[in-house]
């Protein structure tokens, strides 16, 4: 047996992570599977099923005789995660816990805890999603001694690990995967690359691992767990009542307990009234919540958003990018919506414009915009700025026609 790379997989309890250490023990690596905990569920009368998903995850190691541990991130999740996640709600931004969870806890702490204290030579996760070195080869197996360097030594290549859509675009991880940095993506396996979700269920099945395929797929944010969203956040701050104002006409038609309670294009819960009106602007500053009649009210309606500072995955923008300071490529803001065409401007501090090929419903504030050209997922952007919504163009241009209307007649 030539040399064997130690590997460190993220366990979670599910279907997905557990075909990943199965594939990792079947190509020949050194597998230890870690549990990791990130959210006291004893908080939360018992809404995480973290101790169950750690059993599970225990047996599917004890199946294949592999290495077990489990790490806290408890207070780190805490204090990188969840505490600027009610900062952004209180600013009247949406944000995406999943993509912050992977940035700072799974590619960071994990990913430091998997190379430094298990001294790991990679980590891997069960997300769908294909690097570069992949690609490469890399990360394969060889049963013929190699110099006990070498695998370190692939590492120092300069050139950028590149993140690409996994096989099953349906299962497409790589939007929740477009900050992590480029040191833990240079380092990062995902054996499930080339997969598609049946066969993971069909691998598990034959595996003997029938307790974590009965599981349900873990649907939205664990913490909340069953509790309506308002529910929930008025736990940790305090309710600040205002008003929800139409957007046609400025009648006020109801009360709200925040505007960090509800996000831009959901249904608002407003008292006494039967038909459906919607969210679609918020003002922290007077607390007034914004809604129109239609589902896609044209204040709901956007094709412009600016970011914060871009994220690059391969750490430098694109070279075209660089050098025009525009760039074509596709967008999304939400998991799994259809990609849409954009123009991308960069700007001297590093945020970009961007530019849709046509109006969005909901683009949101404090969501993360996905870039990506091909297969190729470039990086993300936190959303920061909104363009004027066809509402808002729609009653400029009204206005624009009543005062040149308006406009007397030179005398002759």
């Amino acid at each position: 047996m030539g040399f064997i790379r130690h590997v460190v997989c993220a366990m979670s309890g599910g279907v997905d992570s557990s075909v990943a250490a199965l594939l990792l023990k079947r190509r020949g690596y050194n597998v230890t599977g870690v549990f990791m905990k990130n959210w006291d569920s004893l908080d939360e009368k018992g809404v995480c099923t973290s101790d169950k998903d750690c059993e599970d995850a225990y047996r599917v190691c004890q199946s294949l005789d592999i290495a077990f541990h489990q790490v806290s991130y408890i207070k780190e999740y805490w204090h990188e995660v969840f505490s600027k996640l009610l900062k952004e709600y209180e600013m009247g931004r949406t944000p995406n816990p999943d993509i912050l969870c992977n940035k700072h806890i799974k590619f960071k702490h994990f990913h430091q805890y998997a190379v430094n204290t298990l001294d790991a030579d990679a980590m891997a996760t069960g997300h769908y999603a294909r690097t570069s070195q992949e690609d490469e080869d890399i990360f394969q197996q060889k049963h013929v001694a190699p110099r006990t360097t070498l695998f370190r030594d692939r590492f120092e290549i300069t050139n950028p690990v590149r993140l690409y859509k996994g096989a099953d675009l349906m299962k497409d991880q790589t939007f929740f995967l477009s900050q992590i940095s480029q040191d833990a993506l240079r380092r990062t396996m995902f054996p499930l690359a080339g997969l598609t979700k049946d066969f993971v269920k069909k691998m598990a099945a034959e595996a003997g691992f029938h307790h974590v395929l009965k599981k349900k797929e873990s649907m939205g944010i664990c913490f909340i767990g069953e509790r309506k969203f308002e529910e929930f956040i008025l736990e940790y701050l305090e309710p600040k009542p205002g008003n929800f104002v139409s957007i046609e006409d400025g009648e006020i038609m109801g009360q709200h307990k925040g505007w960090f309670t509800m996000t831009l294009g959901q249904r608002a819960r407003i008292g006494g009234r039967r038909e459906a009106w919607f969210v679609v602007d918020k003002d922290i500053t007077t607390g007034d919540v914004f809604v129109g009649p239609t589902t896609n009210h044209s204040a709901l309606l956007r094709d412009t958003v600016r970011t914060d500072r871009f994220h690059w995955l391969a750490v430098d923008p694109p070279p075209g990018l660089i050098r025009t300071k525009m760039m074509e490529c596709h967008f999304r803001f939400i998991h799994q919506m259809p990609l849409v065409p954009c123009t991308v401007t960069l700007n001297m501090d590093g945020t970009v414009w961007i530019m849709l090929s046509q109006p969005i419903r909901a683009l949101t504030p404090g969501q993360f915009a996905v870039l990506y050209k091909g297969d190729e997922c470039l990086g993300s952007g936190k959303i920061m700025r909104l363009g004027p919504s066809e509402h808002t163009l729609q009653r400029g241009r009204e206005r624009m026609m009543a005062a040149t209307q308006k406009t007397p007649e030179p005398a002759s």
